[in-house]
């Protein structure tokens, strides 16, 4: 079996004097694609945070990565006076894309070819979440996670995510993400929170 690229060994949360999760065991294999399910404040996103080595929580138990990882919260994370190129010429992590004609295409597959050099801040929220989903077509990341990657956007747009999703599984990446939407990802797997509440 081949090296997991992402496993979780007896993970617990706490913030301040609560504790948010207990005993999380996960082992994310090449090709996997996992959702976390729980309700709001139970911990989904603190525990992707925590993983992305964001979050400012008390953690014990052993995170353990094997690869690449990018992290996209819940939030578009763009720039609001940056055009829709330059958001993604500019990432988050401080990395320069440098692949003009890459991002343009990302932009195009995400729907957005004419939005290229318009602020972002002139998009509706849905077109501002598929700026920040076209990072999915530029990364090189294998781990993938993902925080409510299908809020804000149509049906369109949910299923053009799943093909990528699906579709990056199927080179070998890996998936964890969080929706309270249901979606059609074949071999999906679940990590139910509540079975992991104190």
């Amino acid at each position: 079996m081949p090296e997991a690229l992402l496993r979780l060994d007896g993970v617990g949360l706490e913030r301040g004097v609560r504790q948010l999760l207990v005993g999380v065991n996960l082992a994310i294999q090449p090709g996997e694609a996992w959702q976390l399910l729980g309700s709001n404040g139970s911990g989904k996103t603190s525990l992707l945070r925590a993983v992305a080595g964001l979050a400012r929580l008390g953690l014990s138990g052993t995170v353990t990565k094997t690869s690449s990882v990018l992290y996209q919260g819940h939030l578009p994370g763009t720039k609001p006076l940056l055009t829709a190129r330059e958001n993604l010429r500019w990432h988050p992590s401080g990395c320069v894309e440098q692949r003009a004609y890459a991002i343009d295409e990302a932009l195009g597959t995400v729907g957005l070819a004419g939005y290229e050099d318009l602020p972002v801040h002139r998009l509706s929220a849905g077109q501002q979440r598929r700026v920040a989903l076209a990072r999915l077509w530029l990364t090189d990341a294998r781990l993938w996670l993902l925080d409510e990657p299908f809020t804000a956007i149509d049906t369109v747009g949910t299923s053009l995510l799943e093909q990528r999703l699906q579709s990056h599984c199927e080179q070998g990446g890996g998936v964890l993400f969080t929706s309270h939407q249901p979606n059609s990802l074949s071999g999906l797997q679940i990590l139910d929170l509540a079975v992991h509440a104190p």
